[in-house]
Order: structure tokens, then C-alpha cells, then sequence
């Protein structure tokens, strides 16, 4: 290795150990300024909470056994919703590359249900699944599952058009442009959006979604 590419390699990581330097700075300034608004009274501490109160309860949950009930119960819960939101997810997104009809049926519905308030799906979804575990994670689903669909399926048709003509050249038949190219292909895509499904399932489990429509996870498993 040379003297410039090790310095290159060095400017590399001094950038980036400079980038998380900024982002530790800068979530340490957020979380005084909250503090400091909450203090003042700026800001409902009631409502919005503090830096200070949320200690406080995490202390109080550990000292009453409680923390980690809540930690395991959420992690479950997450698991479990953010795997079957990618699953389901991914196989309809495969489903609309093959049909391509079905997908331009389906394209203006699958808009709207994403701009829908999932929230409000709440009380429907306890009145059919009760107030159990099962509603959480149905309802993490749902705030889930539709943009995972529609960024799978983007990405699956914005392949390169013209190595799909080359693969039909080939004699390729469509499960194996898909398996060989398309899914491949879409790995970046896939990957960014297993990002925002783990995120959006965070979303529906925990306060105000899940956890305050429902009942309190703590109690979720008796």
C-alpha cells in the first residue's frame, strides 16, 4: 500500500469518526435544550416529558422489576412484526413484478392505504382480535407492511431494463430473471427498507399507538 492511499484511508476514518463525534454532540445538545425548555416551563413537561423524568421512570421500573418485562415484551413484539410485515411484504411485492396488471390495479389503492391514519385502524382492531398481543402486532403490521410493499416493489422495477433483455436472449424464463437478476439487483433497496419497516413497526408498538390503544404491555403476557 502507498503513502497516499494510506493517508487517503486515513482521511477516510477521520472523517467519519468526525461525523459520529457531531452526531454525539449534537444529541447531547438536543437532550439538554429538552431539559432546560422543561425546566423553563417552555415546554409541558406533562405532555412532551424530560430527559429527567424519563430516568427517573426508568429507575423506578428497574427498582419494581419491571424494565426489563417491558424491554423483553417490546423486542418480542418487534420481532415478531417486523418479520412477518417483510415476509408478507416482500411475497405480494414479488406477486406484483410477476403480474404486472395486478400491480397497476392495485397501485392507486396501495397509495391510499398508506396515506390512511393507521392509528385509527385501533379500535377495529381490538374489537377483532381483543385486547391481547395479537392486536399490538397486528397494528405494528399495518403501519408497516404497505411501505415495505411499495419500496420492494419499486425497486424490483427499476432494474435495468435492458439486463432483463439481455437475460430473455439467454432463454431465461421469468422465475430465474427474477431470482438471478431482480432480487439481486434490489439488495440496496431491500436492505434501506428492512431500515424503515424495523422503524415502522417501532411505531406501532409503543406509546401512543400500541401499547396506549390496547392495554399495558407489561401486563400483555398474564
Amino acid at each position: 500500500m502507498t503513502i497516499e492511499q494510506k493517508q487517503y484511508l486515513k482521511s477516510l476514518k477521520k472523517h467519519k469518526l468526525m461525523i459520529i463525534f457531531g452526531q454525539i454532540i449534537l444529541l447531547i445538545f438536543l437532550i439538554f435544550l429538552w431539559q432546560v425548555l422543561a425546566d423553563k416551563k417552555i415546554i409541558n413537561a406533562f405532555i412532551t416529558s424530560s430527559p429527567k423524568n424519563i430516568i427517573e421512570t426508568i429507575i423506578k421500573l428497574y427498582n419494581s422489576k419491571d424494565l426489563f418485562l417491558h424491554i423483553n415484551t417490546t423486542v418480542y413484539e418487534t420481532i415478531i412484526s417486523f418479520t412477518l410485515s417483510f415476509i408478507i411484504g416482500f411475497f405480494i411485492a414479488s406477486i406484483l413484478w410477476f403480474k404486472r396488471y395486478v400491480a397497476q390495479i392495485l397501485e392507486p389503492y396501495f397509495t391510499i392505504l398508506n396515506s390512511l391514519p393507521k392509528v385509527a385502524l385501533g379500535p377495529v382492531i381490538l374489537v377483532w382480535c381483543g385486547a391481547n398481543i395479537k392486536s399490538i402486532i397486528l397494528m405494528a403490521i399495518l403501519v408497516s407492511i404497505i411501505i415495505t410493499i411499495i419500496n420492494i416493489y419499486q425497486g424490483f422495477i427499476n432494474v435495468d431494463q435492458n439486463k432483463i433483455k439481455l437475460m430473455h436472449t439467454f432463454k431465461a424464463n421469468k422465475l430465474q430473471i427474477f431470482s438471478m437478476l431482480i432480487v439481486p439487483h434490489s439488495l440496496k433497496t431491500i436492505l434501506s427498507t428492512l431500515k424503515i419497516s424495523i422503524s415502522m413497526s417501532l411505531i406501532g408498538l409503543l406509546p401512543p399507538v400500541g401499547e396506549k390503544i390496547f392495554f399495558n404491555k407489561c401486563y400483555s403476557r398474564y
